[in-house]
């Protein structure tokens, strides 16, 4: 492999990304090595390593970006329904992102552009909240809607609703679970769930 392949690749840092989200996608965020996605780059296998110096720089890349798409799904839906809905999407049209996100044994805490998009994936997720009528606990009904969320993302992309869902859209699943846990206009924490 010359060096001319290594450093004209285009966007190398794109490329390295995407093999890698493929690899996470497929075979789960334990399979990547940096050696094997220069490879899928067709790059040098010290060319990633520019970019990301090692194999936990580019899984906090992956969670920031994560946490930055996130954000913006988060930001186009207009109560917190909503954006328990675009969770879900994002989890769904995201998984890779998804499952390195919420691994913070993974990746570098601390990064500024981690912490950057974290804190406004956070903030989005608030306003959320803050579109219910008020509620005396509103960190709790936070905790609350994000458990319900993370909780049917989670178990749809590991395949535990497949029975349940079937080929219906899990987005207007996810819906019918609210509206089965909540009457309409009725904020967790304040008169509670119409059903056991």
């Amino acid at each position: 492999m010359t060096s001319d392949r290594a450093y004209h690749h285009g966007d190398l840092r794109r490329a390295v990304l995407t093999a890698a989200l493929d690899v996470i996608r497929t075979e789960g965020p334990a399979a990547l090595s940096l050696r094997d996605l220069a490879r899928r780059a067709d790059v040098s296998h010290a060319a990633p390593a520019h970019h990301f110096k090692d194999r936990t720089g580019l899984l906090t890349a992956i969670a920031a970006e994560g946490y930055s798409l996130f954000a913006d799904a988060l930001a186009s839906a207009p109560d917190l329904r909503e954006r328990g809905v675009a969770y879900v999407q994002f989890a769904t049209t995201h998984p890779a992102h998804f499952q390195v996100m919420f691994q913070p044994d993974l990746y570098r805490t601390d990064a500024p552009d981690l912490l950057a998009a974290k804190d406004r994936a956070t903030a989005e997720l608030r306003a959320g909240v803050a579109t219910l009528a008020p509620t005396d606990a509103p960190r709790l009904t936070g905790i609350a809607a994000w458990s319900l969320a993370h909780g049917f993302a989670t178990l749809l992309l590991s395949g535990n609703l497949s029975d349940a869902v079937g080929d219906r859209d899990p987005e207007e699943v996810f819906r019918e679970v609210g509206r089965l846990l909540f009457s309409p206009g009725d904020a967790p924490g304040q008169r509670g769930p119409i059903r056991p």
